[in-house]
C-alpha cells in the first residue's frame, strides 16, 4: 500500500478497533476521490472514523453536522453585502454574493446526518457535490463523506431518495461491534478502555499535502484494467439485470455509476492493494455500490454473486 495510505489507515486502527470494511472504503473514497455515505445508529463510530480521515489527510476540511434548519450560507460561506454606485451616479444598488468557506473551500468536507438537511439546504448541496462546481467556479472538493442514522422513527430522520443517494458512488451500512458479532474487535475495546490507553482527544496525525493526493490520483488513472475485467464487470451487471430483474422501477444501475465510476472504484482498489494493475480481487468493491441501489433481497445475494464472477473470470 501507498505510504500516504498506509500512513492514513495507522490513524484509523490507532483511534479506532474493528470496522475493517469501512476504514477500507473510506480510504478507497479518498483514493478515487468519490463521495461516500455511511449509514447506521449512534455509537457505531461513522462519525469518526469519517473526521479521522479528513483530518489525518493534511488537506483543507469542513465538518458540519446538518440540522433541520440548516441554512445554505452555513455550508457555503459568509453573506457579503455590497454597495455599488449605479454608472450614471443617480443611485446605487445593493448587491450580495458568497464570500467562499465550509464545502466550496474544502478538499474533503464531513457532512454529519445529512439526511436532516432541509430541502432547499439539501438540494444545492447535492448538486454541488455532483457538479463539483459553484456559481460557474471550480472547487477544490475531492471527497464527501455523508453519515446518517437508520431511517427509523426513533431517528426522527427521512430517507434521501435513491437519486440523491446515486451522488455517493460508495455507500456502506454500518453496524455496531456487538450487533456484527465482531467478538474478537469487542474484547479489544474493552482491554483498551480497562487498561486507560484509549484515545478519545487527542487530533489523528496529519499526512501528506493535495500535491501527494494529486500524484495519488494520477496513479490511478494509469492502473491498467485488462478485457478479462471488463467482461467480469458486465457479467455482473447482466446478472442483476436478467436474473434477479434489477430495472428502472426497483433499482439504480445507472451508466454513470456502473460503467464510469466503477471503474475508478476498481482503479483505487489496486492502488489501495499497491498494484498497477486492476485482479479479479479488485471486484469486491462493487458490493459497496449496491448497497442501497437493488432490492435488500437481491442486495445479500450479491456477495456469492461476486465470488462466482471472481471464480470463472480470475487468472
Amino acid at each position: 500500500m501507498n505510504a500516504l495510505l498506509q500512513n492514513l489507515r495507522r490513524e484509523l486502527d490507532r483511534f479506532v478497533i474493528g470496522h475493517d470494511e469501512v476504514k477500507e472504503a473510506l480510504l478507497t473514497a479518498v483514493v478515487c476521490r468519490e463521495h461516500i455515505y455511511l449509514e447506521g445508529p449512534p455509537g457505531t463510530a461513522k462519525t469518526r472514523m469519517a473526521e479521522i480521515v479528513a483530518r489525518g489527510s493534511k488537506l483543507k476540511f469542513f465538518f458540519y453536522q446538518l440540522h433541520r434548519d440548516t441554512r445554505l450560507t452555513e455550508l457555503l460561506g459568509d453573506v457579503v453585502l455590497e454597495r455599488r454606485i449605479l454608472e450614471d451616479g443617480q443611485g446605487e444598488t445593493i448587491h450580495q454574493r458568497i464570500e467562499k468557506g465550509g464545502i466550496l473551500a474544502a478538499d474533503v468536507c464531513v457532512l454529519d446526518d445529512i439526511s436532516r438537511a432541509p430541502g432547499e439546504a439539501l438540494n444545492v448541496l447535492l448538486r454541488i457535490l455532483n457538479e463539483r462546481s459553484y456559481a460557474e467556479s471550480n472547487l477544490p472538493l475531492m471527497t464527501a463523506i455523508a453519515t446518517s442514522n437508520p431511517h427509523l422513527d426513533e431517528y426522527y430522520n427521512e430517507p434521501l431518495d435513491p437519486a440523491c443517494l446515486d451522488r455517493f458512488t460508495i455507500q456502506l451500512q454500518v453496524s455496531g461491534l456487538i450487533q456484527s458479532g465482531d467478538q474478537e474487535a469487542a474484547r479489544a475495546v474493552i482491554e483498551r478502555f480497562a487498561s486507560g490507553t484509549i484515545e478519545e482527544v487527542a487530533a489523528p496525525t496529519a499526512h501528506g499535502t493535495r500535491a501527494d493526493y494529486d500524484a495519488l490520483y494520477d496513479e490511478l488513472q494509469k492502473t491498467q484494467v485488462g478485457d478479462r475485467i471488463k467482461r467480469a464487470l458486465l457479467e455482473f451487471l447482466r446478472v442483476l439485470v436478467e436474473h434477479h430483474g434489477c430495472d428502472e422501477t426497483n433499482s439504480l444501475l445507472t451508466d454513470r455509476s456502473f460503467l464510469v465510476k466503477a471503474i475508478k472504484l476498481l482503479r483505487g482498489s489496486a492502488v489501495l492493494a499497491g498494484r498497477g494493475r486492476v485482479t479479479v480481487e479488485d471486484l469486491a468493491v462493487l458490493r459497496w455500490m449496491t448497497t442501497f441501489r437493488v432490492p435488500a433481497d437481491v442486495r445479500a445475494e450479491i456477495p456469492a454473486l461476486i465470488a462466482r464472477i471472481q471464480r470463472e473470470y480470475g487468472d
